[in-house]
């Protein structure tokens, strides 16, 4: 690993808030990351002391006044030379990303490969920032509308996805015009270090050295201090929804803007039409990539009765030929939790599951004779829909099976609970396909048809409705959050004409 990290240029004493150009501070607490492979300590990082906080602050609001005069143009091109230098090192940070999350070496070589891919994309869009003409009613006046940054973004991320939800944020809101201020998750400080330094090298090379900044803490104090900031315009957030309320309230107290991509219960509908071989392949890694640890991992399936047994069946066989060990080896397909609170939440699952009812129809315990105590079986769970937990989300690889009799009935179920992430239906029936994708189908911000609900590709814009939050990152429009609209009016008459045809003369 210390090679690893010397590739990466990210090794030192202690990193701090902005990697090898940090500003040491000899009373600075450390936070120590551990591999959940083997509870191995990687290294340790500087947490943020109040001091380093406002100085932080500082730097991103002198960058800033310079940055927002860049033509939009010029920014991507900045950021086009900062996906290549990701590309440059996409294997080298895939392995740190498996090493500190505990996925599988792919999953972490494809995290980095969609920093890339927004980097690419939002290289583009400096082009595309489009803003709108209109006709005025008003005679010899023209009205346009344009879009300006907001200034600070301050992003908030989770551990799961380390480089790739940041990358969807920063690239976008750094062609736009912002400077970035990023608290990554406590448990993923190295990931964050790496792909920051990285980026911000080329930011200083050319000038704008703050363009792209980080703050630690080990706790929740630094994530509510950016949500109470009037300097930070937007907070972006992803997590939890007990958590993207808190940051919510936060900032809708001092008026400021929220994009929140919070949990998901994600279902897939299989009706009595579907292909069962893809259903099952899909649900193998939509439930068990990651540990079951994404955001939009299958959590449920609905399937029609005529079929459940089928797959139910299929399904298992596959779970008995999932790899389960160091995610670094070839041929794991499944590695550890992220904490020992994780595999505290996967039992206390698995005892509630029990306690309603829920019958386990495979795994439902921890591994054995693994590298760390953080390995649990992936579990399948006939369930019923009235049963509490299926409504909650559990972040770890359980699976419920929920029996309904036809698409209405499944469509309602998929709807029944809080959270709406992603969704997803696997048919050869036109009318259902449909009927799942109408206004009376899914209300999930997400919706695919024959595809799983974990998978995104990042020319579409990522998130959700109701408990998650509502917020649109990535592709699409979703850059015009990242600004502020501004509509207006010129007159190139020698008269003064009032709108709605008022006089006041």
């Amino acid at each position: 690993m210390k090679d690893l990290l010397t590739k990466l240029n990210i090794l030192d004493r202690n990193l701090g808030a902005f990697g090898k150009d940090s500003y040491p501070d000899s009373k600075a607490e450390v936070l120590d990351s551990y591999s959940p492979i083997d509870n191995s300590k990687i290294a340790s990082v500087e947490l943020t002391s109040e001091d380093s906080y406002e100085k932080v602050i500082s730097d991103l609001e002198e960058t800033y006044i310079e940055w927002r005069k860049v033509p939009a143009p010029k920014r991507g091109e900045i950021i086009r030379k900062i996906a290549n230098a990701m590309r440059d090192s996409r294997d080298s940070l895939g392995k740190l990303i498996s090493t500190e999350v505990g996925k599988i070496y792919s999953e972490g070589i494809g995290e980095v490969q969609e920093a890339i891919d927004i980097a690419d994309f939002a290289a583009g869009l400096s082009r595309q920032l489009y803003g709108q003409t209109m006709h005025s009613e008003r005679p010899e006046h023209r009205m346009y509308e344009q879009w300006h940054p907001l200034g600070i973004v301050g992003v908030i991320t989770a551990f799961n996805f380390p480089m790739a939800v940041w990358a969807w944020n920063s690239m976008l809101a750094a062609v736009c015009g912002d400077v970035v201020l990023w608290k990554p998750s406590e448990q993923t400080p190295l990931s964050a270090i790496a792909i920051n330094s990285i980026c911000r090298e080329i930011a200083k090379d050319e000038g704008f050295p703050a363009l792209f900044s980080l703050v630690f803490d080990n706790d929740a104090s630094i994530g509510k201090k950016m949500a109470a900031d009037r300097r930070i315009p937007l907070i972006s957030a992803t997590g939890s929804c007990g958590m993207g309320r808190a940051v919510g309230q936060v900032v809708a107290g001092r008026l400021g803007k929220c994009l929140l991509e919070l949990g998901g219960n994600n279902a897939v509908i299989v009706d009595k039409e579907a292909n069962i071989e893809m259903a099952v392949r899909s649900t193998l890694f939509g439930a068990v990539g990651t540990a079951g640890q994404r955001c939009t991992s299958t959590r449920r399936i609905i399937i029609d009765k005529e079929v459940s047994a089928e797959f139910i069946k299929k399904l298992s066989k596959g779970y008995e030929n999932i790899k389960i060990g160091d995610p670094l080896q070839d041929g794991i397909l499944m590695g550890p939790l992220i904490n020992t609170q994780a595999v505290k939440a996967y039992e206390k699952a698995i005892k509630e599951i029990k306690d309603e009812g829920g019958e386990i129809i495979y795994g439902g315990g921890l591994m054995e004779n693994m590298p760390s105590e953080l390995y649990v079986k992936p579990t399948i769970v006939k369930a019923n829909i009235n049963m509490k937990i299926v409504k909650e989300e559990t972040f770890a690889p359980i699976l419920y099976i929920l029996e309904v009799s036809n698409m209405d009935e499944a469509i309602k179920v998929n709807n029944s609970v809080s959270q709406g992430l992603s969704s997803a239906v696997f048919t050869n029936n036109l009318q259902n396909a449909e009927k799942f994708l109408s206004y009376s189908g899914s209300d999930c911000g997400i919706a695919n048809v024959n595809l799983g609900t974990s998978g995104a590709e990042i020319g579409g814009a990522f998130g959700g409705e109701k408990d998650t939050g509502g917020g649109r990152e990535s592709g699409s429009d979703s850059w015009k959050q990242y600004m502020r609209r501004q509509t207006n009016t010129i007159n190139y008459s020698s008269e003064l004409p009032l709108a709605q045809g008022v006089k006041f003369e």
